[in-house]
């Protein structure tokens, strides 16, 4: 009987431990996600990109139901991503509302990259607002203090807003959401990454986007992308294409 007890019990865990990992084979893959947000809820869906997913076939993207797409633009005061054109032209060709991000370096100028941005960004008043993407991944060694935080992004804000006559949208991770953003730039939209769960922001903020996976699965592209959705309407969408907010 004992025998057959510690069987099982090896038994189980073996087949456990084989479960769990098929689960994070299938996560990893991005054939499984932590998020399946509802469509009914949030029928505005989205995509952002850069040239690290090569080639993209747009037309067969706009089949999968993508209203939208964030395309990199710049990083930093002298980097220009090498998709971009490709990327920004065809996208509207394939009648998918397009706009551009900005990869911000708080250790370079916050003029040289509005210049870099803006040089490189066509204005179109049928586009997306511009984005800045606030992440410390791989720059600075010591992360700014809020006061130079709020000053960098407010100089590049402001000359981006000056230009475009958008308000800047604000993509951010949990981790520089808490440090900075929670008391600061509080009239612009918020575009959050949360793979895990719906988004919950500090003092009850409201988010506008939600990064929910980063390993999505789109016809005519044939790496990972990630996938977003837009908090509200399609009427509340044309708003926000329009103002930013």
């Amino acid at each position: 009987m004992l025998k057959v007890s510690r069987n099982f019990i090896v038994k189980s865990i073996l087949t456990m431990a084989a479960a769990s990992l098929i689960v994070v084979i299938l996560l990893f893959n991005g054939i499984l996600r932590f998020n399946y947000p509802s469509f009914s809820r949030y029928p505005v869906r989205g995509i952002d990109v850069s040239h690290h997913q090569g080639e993209i076939h747009w037309k067969l993207v706009a089949e999968e139901n993508i209203h939208f797409a964030y395309i990199k633009a710049t990083e930093g005061q002298d980097f220009q991503d090498p998709r971009f054109k490709a990327n920004w032209e065809a996208a509207k060709t394939a009648g998918i509302v397009r706009g551009a991000y900005h990869f911000f370096n708080f250790c370079s100028s916050p003029q040289k990259q509005a210049a870099n941005f803006i040089a490189t960004v066509p204005q179109d008043a049928n586009s997306l607002p511009p984005v800045i993407d606030i992440e410390f991944i791989g720059y600075c060694k010591i992360k700014p203090s809020k006061l130079v935080y709020q000053k960098s992004v407010q100089i590049f804000i402001s000359l981006v807003e000056n230009h475009y006559k958008k308000k800047v949208v604000l993509y951010t991770t949990y981790e520089s959401y808490q440090g900075y953003l929670d008391t600061l730039f509080l009239q612009h939209s918020v575009w959050i990454r949360d793979i895990y769960f719906e988004p919950t922001l500090q003092n009850n903020r409201q988010w506008h986007i939600w990064q929910y996976s980063n390993r999505g699965h789109v016809k005519g592209i044939k790496s990972y992308v990630d996938l977003n959705l837009f908090n509200g309407n399609k009427a509340q969408f044309k708003r926000f294409i329009l103002k930013g907010y």
